[in-house]
């Protein structure tokens, strides 16, 4: 006879494992507890089934393993690598969290060997960053845009992540709505920008290299003035963007195409601006990291992010702009790009943070 209390026992086990989340250690004595219980007490339950698939997930080979570190959001990173483990039979570990932090995480991890692949985060993070990396030329490198192929194969671009501004429809009207990154720092919007703070956001770096190109000015001379624009307002995050632009707290803000169409699509109360003075459309990106324990699946994952198939997918469900120049952006909105200095933008990184991270304790004083 089962008990009840054994699948009781069973689901409060399965609850703490989280949707979506892969922590080995967690994983490996819950599965080793509940095994027993399982198999005597619960049938053929679909938590059961749910167990025996993540048991076996524990029970690959080694040359079956991928350790993957990334910057994406859970939406993003999540369906691409359930299909890459789908059609290879590899299985993916998964560390996830801000831009900044995982390559911090990633370079202690390079160093004993625990992390192939890191994802996310604009290439200029990549290119400032090489000598945590290991080449890596992809199967499909000629389809590739080739004014965002790294010719060293230090690092691999994912997708081409133009930035835009987005305003408030209730409480801003398109004519009063910034058009130029000089009108961005009109006083008229000083404390109504939403920004995310650049040590959790690598696009908020993007943003700041993007001015400082656009209206060809030094770090030294724009960084101090943009951060005195926000009043002293800066967000944890930059998922926070839209949603503090949507109900009000800010009036304008700073994001991704990619983030502002798909808040659009979803109802959103917002409007989206491709600025008319130039904007970046610098590309996140993939490489493989030194010391990969798995670097031949390392490589068929830098090779599946670029292929036709998540290619389009990022397209069709992430509104994202393909790197693959065989691959159309289905969208309207004309989109004046500057020829972004990706090198420019990864010498000056260190600097840049150094100078972000004065201003910040200046203001917290």
């Amino acid at each position: 006879m089962h008990s009840e209390g054994s699948c009781s026992t069973i689901k409060t086990i399965m609850s703490k494992l989280g949707e979506g989340k892969r922590l080995i250690k967690l994983v490996a004595v819950l599965v080793a507890e509940a095994m027993a219980l399982l198999l005597s007490s619960c049938g053929n339950s679909e938590r059961q089934q749910e167990i025996e698939y993540i048991s076996g997930k524990y029970n690959v080979p080694e040359e079956k393993q991928l350790i993957v570190y990334t910057s994406h959001k859970e939406e993003v990173y999540l369906p691409i690598i359930r299909e890459f483990e789908n059609r290879t039979g590899i299985w993916v570990e998964i560390h996830a969290g801000g831009t900044a932090e995982m390559f911090s995480e990633v370079r202690s991890a390079a160093e004993e060997g625990r992390c192939d692949i890191m994802f996310g985060g604009g290439i200029e993070s990549y290119e400032a960053g090489k000598d945590l990396f290991l080449p890596y030329s992809v199967s499909e490198k000629n389809i590739l845009d080739p004014g965002f192929v790294d010719n060293d194969n230090y690092w691999t671009a994912f997708t081409e992540l133009p930035i835009v501004f987005v305003y408030n429809k209730k409480l801003v009207s398109y004519s009063e709505a910034p058009k130029t990154w000089k009108e961005l720092l009109s006083s008229k919007w000083k404390g109504q920008i939403a920004f995310a703070d650049m040590n959790n956001s690598g696009t908020s770096y993007t943003i700041i290299s993007t001015m400082e190109q656009v209206l060809d000015k030094d770090a030294k001379e724009i960084l101090p003035r943009f951060y005195d624009q926000l009043g002293g307002r800066v967000l944890a995050s930059s998922g926070q963007v839209i949603p503090k632009v949507a109900d009000g707290d800010f009036l304008i803000g700073i994001t991704l195409e990619e983030t502002a169409r798909k808040a659009m699509g979803q109802g959103e109360d917002i409007a989206m601006i491709y600025p008319e003075d130039g904007t970046s459309a610098v590309p996140d990106g993939c490489a493989m990291v030194k010391n990969a324990p798995h670097s031949y699946n390392a490589g068929r994952f830098i090779d599946f992010i670029v292929g036709y198939d998540t290619q389009q997918y990022a397209v069709e469900n992430f509104y994202r702009r393909s790197v693959r120049t065989d691959l159309d952006y289905p969208y309207t909105g004309t989109l004046d790009q500057i020829d972004f200095d990706v090198k420019r933008s990864a010498k000056e990184e260190k600097d840049v943070f150094a100078l972000w991270d004065q201003l910040e304790n200046k203001g917290g004083q």
